[in-house]
C-alpha cells in the first residue's frame, strides 16, 4: 500500500543503486569463500542462517539491545494518539509502538516492512520534547517505515554483519590453533580474512552513504507530513545538545545502532569523521528544514516552536 509521505526518486535510486552494488559484493564473497574454503555447504548453510536470523529477528534483537518493551494505549495513551493520527494522515498501518527505559532522547524504527514494524521512543525524548516536537520526531521514523529504507538498511548490514564476524572468527582461531596448522591453512585463514576485511570495509561505505541520503529524506517527509518543520528542527536541536551532554560511556552501547536513530548517539558534532557517519551534520538538517519552511511558507524559523 502506497502512504502519503511525500515520496523521493532518489531516496529509491540510492537504495536500489546500493543494494545492486552490495549484491554484487555478496556474490563475489560467497564464491571467494567457497573457493577458500571449499565447502560450498558450510558457506550455504552459515550464509543462510545469519540473513535469516538478521532479517526476521532484527527488530527483536534492537528491542532487546536497546531494553524497549511494547506499550498498550491505556499505559501511554499522548503517544498512541499521535501516531494514530500520523498514521491515519499517511494513510500507512499501524506499527507497534515501544519505549525504552533511557535516560538518551532518541528513537527509532525496525521491521522487515510497514506490516511488521516497530516504532520506539525513549523515556528521556518523552521527558524533553513538547508536543508538535514529538510528533516532528515519529512522523520521521514513520516515514523510514513508510519508505522502506529501513528494511533495505537492515538487509544492506547484513553483508557488513556476517564479515565482521568471520574476521573475528578466523583471527581468534588462528590464535588459539595455530600451532596445529600448516603453512597452506594458515595461508587460506589469512586470505578469508583479507576478503572479509575488504568486503566489511566497502559494505561501511556504502551503507553509511545510503544512511546519510535517508536521513534527510526522512525529515523531509516528515515536515512536508506535518507542515512545521520548525518543530521537527527544534526537536533536533535539543535532542542532539542534550546527547551531547551524556557521558560517553553511557552512550557506547547504544552507538552500534545509530544507523536506526533519530539522531546519532556520539557526544559531539563530527569533525572528518562525518565521512563516516550514519547521518548527516545537524546543520545540514537545519538548513533543509529551513529551506522547506520557506517553501511552505512557515511562520516560524527552523529550532523555535510557539
Amino acid at each position: 500500500m502506497q502512504s502519503r509521505f511525500a515520496g523521493d526518486r532518489r531516496l529509491t535510486v540510492r537504495m536500489s543503486v546500493t543494494l545492486f552494488l552490495l549484491g554484487l559484493l555478496y556474490v563475489g564473497f560467497v564464491a571467494a569463500l567457497i573457493v577458500l574454503l571449499r565447502s560450498w555447504v558450510l558457506v550455504v548453510v552459515l550464509v543462510g542462517t545469519m540473513f535469516v536470523a538478521q532479517f526476521w529477528f532484527s527488530d527483536k534483537i534492537a528491542m532487546f539491545a536497546m531494553r524497549g518493551r511494547v506499550v498498550e494505549r491505556e499505559e501511554y495513551p499522548e503517544l498512541h494518539a499521535v501516531v494514530d493520527r500520523l498514521c491515519a494522515i499517511a494513510d500507512m498501518p499501524k506499527p507497534v509502538i515501544a519505549v525504552s527505559e533511557m535516560d538518551m532522547p532518541n528513537a527509532f524504527a525496525t521491521g522487515r516492512n510497514p506490516d511488521h514494524a516497530v516504532v520506539c521512543v525513549t523515556t528521556g525524548l518523552l521527558r524533553r520534547l513538547e508536543p508538535a516536537e514529538l510528533e516532528g520526531v515519529l512522523a520521521h521514523e514513520l516515514s523510514h517505515v513508510a519508505h522502506k529504507d529501513v528494511a533495505v538498511i537492515t538487509i544492506a548490514s547484513f553483508l557488513g554483519v556476517l564479515a565482521g564476524l568471520i574476521v573475528r572468527f578466523a583471527f581468534y582461531s588462528q590464535i588459539f590453533s595455530s600451532g596445529r596448522r600448516d603453512q597452506n591453512t594458515a595461508a587460506v585463514f589469512a586470505a578469508v580474512i583479507g576478503v572479509a576485511a575488504a568486503v566489511y570495509a566497502i559494505s561501511f561505505l556504502l551503507i553509511r552513504a545510503l544512511s546519510r541520503y535517508r536521513e534527510l529524506a526522512a525529515d523531509r517527509a516528515a515536515a512536508l507530513l506535518t507542515g512545521r518543520p520548525s518543530a521537527l528542527a527544534s526537536a533536533l536541536t535539543k535532542v542532539s545538545g542534550d546527547i551531547a551532554r551524556i557521558p560517553t560511556k553511557d552512550l557506547r552501547t547504544a552507538q552500534a545502532f545509530n544507523a536506526f536513530y533519530f539522531t546519532p548517539a556520539t557526544g559531539s558534532e563530527p569533525g572528518i569523521e562525518r565521512y563516516f557517519s550514519t547521518h548527516p551534520t545537524l546543520q545540514q538538517r537545519l538548513e533543509l528544514l529551513g529551506r522547506i519552511s520557506v517553501e511552505l511558507g512557515e511562520a516560524q524559523a527552523p529550532g523555535k516552536t510557539g
